[in-house]
């Protein structure tokens, strides 16, 4: 039964919070600019109309870009259903560790490159190898940031990660942990494709990376991939929230006790966008060639994190 709740209540928090972080991060962009900028459930507003719309779809694209959206829609909520949003609900069974959902995250976002290449769109050409380039410039950051945590934890598996985090009390007053909370926001600034790597609300095409990938996608298709990437962006701030914050546990049992664990992850969610959107205010694009200098800089950060570990020894972290 708690397997079941679990994935109910999992699946439903996932799907109803993350367009919800857009619409918090474009709202404090729009006061910073002074301007008072669409309301923060304005994506929703966009989803439900793209659903209701139908796609259009080129006469050069194969199935793989008709499945793509669904491929990416798929991995991005089964990524998301392995890091909890409340640890007061323990399935009896959780197949999953770090190592599988970033393979679910490659997956997805190879299917998106395929599908930016699959009309023969020159934009979309670009924009895939672009994100080529960067996912493997970033990727061997949050490869030795999700290794630090799991050597800290004894354990690549995500619930004996964040108890671990749960048994240090606060995470970020050891050093460790301040290099890689750097390390991950950077990664998550990279993988969302916000400012300073990626701009999500222009349209210039010789800027674009993640827009050029989907330029050509329209109706439902275009609301899953928007879906999908809401979803991944949620899932990279879930990891950072249960990491670093992992503050949820409580006397409090039953029904209670798991609204109120809710109610303070969705707190930490709203600040961390925060943070995000105050990111994205205080700086501006980097030139494509510059991408890799920010890359090297997660790089280091995480880098030093796992040094520490081992210059403090894993026993005293």
């Amino acid at each position: 039964m708690n397997t079941i709740i679990y994935i109910v209540l999992q699946a439903t928090v996932i799907l109803l919070v993350a367009p919800l972080v857009n619409g918090i991060i474009n709202k404090v962009k729009a006061f910073s600019q002074k301007r008072k900028g669409a309301s923060v459930f304005q994506m929703y507003y966009d989803l439900l109309k793209l659903f209701r719309k139908s796609c259009v779809v080129s006469e050069t694209a194969s199935w793989i870009f008709k499945v793509a959206p669904w491929i990416l829609f798929a991995t991005s909520l089964t990524a998301g259903m392995l890091v909890p949003v409340t640890t007061l609900i323990h399935p009896l069974h959780y197949p999953g560790d770090v190592i599988l959902l970033l393979s679910l995250l490659a997956l997805g976002r190879f299917f998106m490159m395929l599908a930016g290449l699959d009309t023969g769109s020159t934009f979309g050409g670009m924009g895939s190898s672009r994100e080529g380039m960067i996912s493997s410039l970033m990727e061997p950051s949050i490869l030795v940031c999700l290794f630090t945590v799991s050597l800290v934890a004894g354990s690549t598996s995500i619930t004996s990660i964040v108890g671990g985090m749960q048994e240090l009390g606060t995470p970020l007053a050891k050093p460790v942990f301040i290099l890689i909370f750097l390390a991950m926001l950077t990664v998550i600034m990279a993988e969302t494709a916000r400012i300073p790597v990626d701009d999500p609300s222009t349209h210039l095409e010789l800027t674009m990376v993640h827009e050029a990938m989907i330029l050509e996608y329209s109706g439902r298709q275009l609301a899953l991939m928007e879906y999908g990437s809401a979803i991944k962006q949620l899932l990279l701030m879930d990891m950072v929230v249960n990491f670093f914050f992992p503050h949820d546990q409580f006397l409090m049992a039953g029904v209670s006790g798991v609204l109120l664990s809710l109610l303070i992850y969705l707190a930490k969610v709203i600040l961390l966008s925060l943070l995000i959107a105050f990111v994205e205010v205080s700086t501006v694009k980097f030139k494509l060639f510059s991408i890799p200098n920010l890359a090297a800089l997660a790089f280091i950060l995480s880098f030093l994190g796992f040094f520490q570990y081992f210059v403090i020894g894993g026993s005293h972290v």
